[in-house]
């Protein structure tokens, strides 16, 4: 009996410590993959500041300005930008966002728009609408992707499919947190009581203010999702390596208890067989 609660004790550790080899693996790779995801995500932020600031000199340098991305109308359907991961094994990395873009929704018409392989399988779960899956593996997404889409939804926007633009990330705070984040994205904010007169309002654009920031608004939005996309990246790296992290430390407590059996087991069963010998020797 002893010998049989031995051998499946070892079997088990065994066991273990395969699993704890992978979870080191793939911890090691998720940290290489972070800083690399990290400095992406630091890239970006640049791009976005410099053509938001030029948006904005556009928009209040001119007196008479209007724009289908900053007027508002009545919402009666919203777009979602939904960014998650390819693959699980990164905590509640995924499942964090879908909360927090569900309850942004609240129940309201909508349609989506998934990137990464486990947003494309949420919508199908729960029946979403869905734009396209031409985006289902976010890890092959690359900058003229993000353009490409960004010129697809506001082209759309503009034909009134849909009446505001959200996306829906994860944004990397430390390679400890992470935190979903719903970002609006059209119409774009614009209030004219802003508007100052600087030196900006001196500049004539060519053919006119209005076709030149409706042509950089597509590149404004697809700046706005590749940015979004590194900071998801970088979350889900960050994510995944803390999740690998304590899967590892949990394996190696795993480890000791069931050496500890074990040890225990093998001191009965020796103490046992020398009990058998002292009596059958006595006798």
């Amino acid at each position: 009996m002893a010998a049989s609660s031995m051998k499946d004790i070892k079997l088990r550790i065994k066991s273990v410590e395969s699993t704890m080899q992978i979870t080191k693996a793939m911890e090691l790779v998720a940290s290489s993959k972070l800083r690399r995801a990290k400095l992406r995500a630091e890239a970006t932020r640049p791009y976005f500041s410099t053509l938001h600031k030029c948006l904005n000199d556009i928009a209040y340098g001119n007196t008479e300005f209007s724009s289908p991305f900053v007027q508002k109308r009545e919402v009666k359907k919203s777009c979602y930008i939904m960014i998650a991961g390819d693959r699980g094994l990164a905590g509640g990395y995924n499942s964090n966002l879908f909360k927090a873009v569900m309850a942004h929704m609240g129940g309201k018409p909508a349609c989506v728009l998934p990137i990464g392989k486990k947003a494309v399988e949420y919508c199908a779960a729960h029946g979403l609408e869905t734009l396209t899956t031409s985006y289902a593996v976010a890890e092959t997404v690359s900058l003229s992707d993000c353009f490409e889409a960004a010129r697809m939804l506001c082209e759309r926007f503009c034909k009134g499919e849909f009446d505001e633009l959200f996306v829906g990330y994860t944004n990397f705070v430390s390679m400890l947190s992470q935190q979903p984040a719903v970002l609006k994205m059209l119409p774009i904010r614009y209030e004219r009581e802003q508007a100052k007169n600087t030196a900006e309002s001196l500049t004539l654009y060519e053919p006119s203010s209005e076709e030149v920031y409706d042509a950089i608004v597509p590149s404004y939005v697809g700046g706005l999702l590749w940015g979004a996309m590194a900071e998801s990246v970088a979350s889900e790296q960050g994510a995944r390596r803390t999740a690998m992290d304590a899967a590892s430390k949990n394996a190696g407590e795993m480890i000791e208890d069931l050496s500890l059996k074990y040890n225990r087991a093998r001191q009965g069963a020796i103490t046992q067989e020398l009990t058998e010998i002292v009596a059958g020797a006595e006798a």
